[in-house]
């Protein structure tokens, strides 16, 4: 592919992310139901590290970003843009409509000391407790995961279970929400395999 359409596919990458995440932000702050909790023992069980917001934040969007450069045309860029925006068109859905949000008390136990809890305290300012189930951090993942398999083999597969362990050790997340995520995105992989 020529440079040009690889500096397009990064630009239309930076505004969906970015522009489009918008109606995703909307949807976690308006649901049609009472949000519920899916609260299993094992999830209290597991500890609260706030340094695993770097790998929540900092290493999911440029892994995102970085499958531009394993599409080989401008029409698997597209086919591959569209399967991320039917994700988020799931994810929305499930936000909306079957809103589950985390326990208040996973919020509270970051007294922002240090840069780590500063900085998750500034992503949860966007990220509503209410967008819990399934994992929006892993379904993305996983896709991203699927996508770069066929460039990077079994090693893309790091990249998911480093942002599940995020998601559970920033108590962003329940347990339950992450194999919902993971088959999530897998299931939109099979859907954008079926029509690419």
């Amino acid at each position: 592919m020529r440079t040009t359409d690889r500096i397009i596919q990064l630009i239309v990458s930076v505004f969906l992310i970015v522009g489009v995440y918008q109606f995703y932000f909307c949807c976690q702050r308006n649901p049609l139901n009472k949000p519920r909790e899916l609260r299993l023992p094992i999830d209290d069980a597991i500890p609260y590290r706030p340094r695993w917001v770097w790998i929540y934040s900092f290493l999911y969007y440029p892994v995102i970003v970085a499958v531009n450069c394993s599409v080989s045309s401008p029409r698997e860029y597209l086919y591959v843009a569209l399967s991320y925006l039917l994700l988020l068109l799931f994810q929305m859905a499930f936000f909306t409509v079957v809103p589950v949000a985390t326990p208040l008390e996973w919020r509270t136990c970051n007294l922002r000391r240090g840069r780590s809890e500063r900085f998750l305290a500034f992503v949860q300012r966007f990220d509503a407790p209410t967008n819990s189930f399934p994992s929006m951090h892993t379904s993305v993942a996983t896709l991203t995961a699927l996508h770069l398999s066929a460039t990077f083999g079994p090693a893309a597969f790091v990249f998911p279970l480093l942002i599940a362990v995020s998601c559970l050790y920033t108590k962003q997340h329940y347990v339950i929400d992450l194999p919902a995520g993971a088959l999530l995105g897998w299931l939109v992989f099979l859907i954008f395999k079926m029509i690419y």
